[in-house]
């Protein structure tokens, strides 16, 4: 007789505790990213004009959006859980240097600007890095999961990291805050350092000559892969109709409208309702029969919401079409990430990473001023009409390339 092996399967990832690990660890540093930049924003408005205060927190943007290429291939040549771990320390002696500082003596504007600006060079590396750590980490039925359960850690940090950094301002000050984001980033370390990856597969151990080559490397399989080259150019349309209306056209409406503060904040509470119960969707189903299809028809359906928002009289229906919006736009936005992910050959997926977080971060915050500037001149219903057809140009691009449409996740 002879034995035979069984292997038992992997389990699903929300019990897998690889991925519990990788999660709590991401849920805590998006937790501490979110205090960071309350605390950044309310030290910079003490210490000088509101104009000095939006530059403040604008001059991170700038190494983050030239770096991230680069970041790119740093986190495919030296491996994404090194380069997480290393920008995770780095954050967090950072910024608790800062709370010694602000506990001193209230830092000038320039400091503030200073580590603002060596914050973004951290993000540069972070961001793609953690965008390659999933397929490390889960097996590839599982990756649409993941995705899912990392949206619902966003949506968490986003929700619950402002308050947080707020009831901290409120009981000791920026300097109390800053202290609060460094604890959550070193309460990172400890789950990352336990985190054990998968063996990759396939091209993983690809590397050209120099950085350089590894970075051309990288673009020549982006545009010739037959599905992520044409996604790329979803996700840029979509990203660059979506986040001029919501992180400015926004205010504008409420406005115009008398809502005041507190309607932006029952708008944005709505979306956020909508995100996370498509990322809980996705948690909890792991799949989505044809998701390709699936992405560019909520894109579509998503956009006409995003049109509708600016003509909607009353607080409460705008609301309403805000959660529809962000159900729209946190599933295809989900799925998205789900086809990077399981599509990508793990050796290139920082380098992919990388410029689809250029287009989200980079190049789509562009589009504020041109924005604000454009609802001066034509009004906030033609504005959002224009940006409604932008995304839905972008849903319907999904459509019409045969290898988006017809993408499958695995299950």
């Amino acid at each position: 007789m002879t034995a035979t092996l069984v292997v038992a399967p992997a389990p699903p990832a929300h019990r897998d505790p690889r991925v519990l690990r990788w999660l709590g660890a991401y849920t805590a540093s998006t937790l501490g990213d979110s205090v960071y930049h309350l605390a950044l924003s309310w030290a910079a408005v003490r210490g000088g004009t509101p104009a000095e205060a939006g530059l403040v927190m604008a001059v991170s943007a700038v190494p983050r959006a030239l770096l991230m290429l680069g970041g790119g291939v740093v986190a495919d040549r030296f491996g994404p859980r090194r380069v997480v771990i290393v920008s995770d320390t780095v954050r967090c002696l950072l910024v608790l240097a800062v709370a010694a500082l602000v506990l001193v003596a209230p830092p000038t504007l320039w400091v503030l600007a200073g580590i603002a600006l060596v914050f973004g060079i951290v993000d540069a590396l972070f961001l793609p890095a953690v965008g390659a750590l999933p397929p490390r980490i889960a097996p590839h039925d599982q990756l649409a999961r993941v995705q899912g359960m990392r949206g619902l850690a966003q949506r968490s940090g986003a929700v619950l990291g402002a308050p947080l950094g707020g009831l901290a301002v409120a009981l000791g000050g920026p300097g109390v805050a800053f202290a609060v984001a460094g604890l959550l980033f070193a309460l990172s370390l400890p789950l990352l350092l336990a985190l054990r990856l998968r063996p990759l597969t396939g091209e993983a151990e690809k590397r050209n000559g120099t950085a350089f080559g590894d970075l051309l490397d990288g673009l020549r399989y982006l545009r010739g892969h037959r599905v992520l080259g044409p996604l790329m150019i979803v996700i840029a349309l979509s990203d660059l109709g979506f986040v001029g209306p919501l992180n400015v056209g926004l205010a504008l409406l409420s406005d115009q409208r008398g809502w005041g503060a507190s309607g932006i904040g029952w708008v944005l509470a709505g979306f956020g309702a909508g995100a996370g119960g498509a990322s809980l969707l996705l948690s909890v189903k792991g799949r989505v029969p044809r998701a390709g299809a699936v992405l560019g028809w909520t894109m579509t359906l998503g956009a006409t919401s995003i049109g509708a928002v600016a003509f909607v009289p009353r607080l409460p229906f705008a609301v309403a079409v805000a959660l529809s919006i962000g159900l729209f736009a946190g599933l295809s936005g989900a799925l998205c990430g789900a086809l990077v992910q399981t599509e990508c050959d793990p050796a290139y997926l920082g380098r992919v990473s990388a410029v689809s977080g250029l287009m989200s971060l980079g190049l789509a915050p562009l589009s504020f001023p041109l924005t604000g500037a454009a609802i001066g001149l034509w009004g906030v219903g033609p504005v959002f009409t224009v940006s409604a057809g932008v995304c839905a140009l972008a849903g319907v691009h999904g459509l019409a390339v045969g290898a988006v449409r017809r993408a499958e996740l695995p299950g």
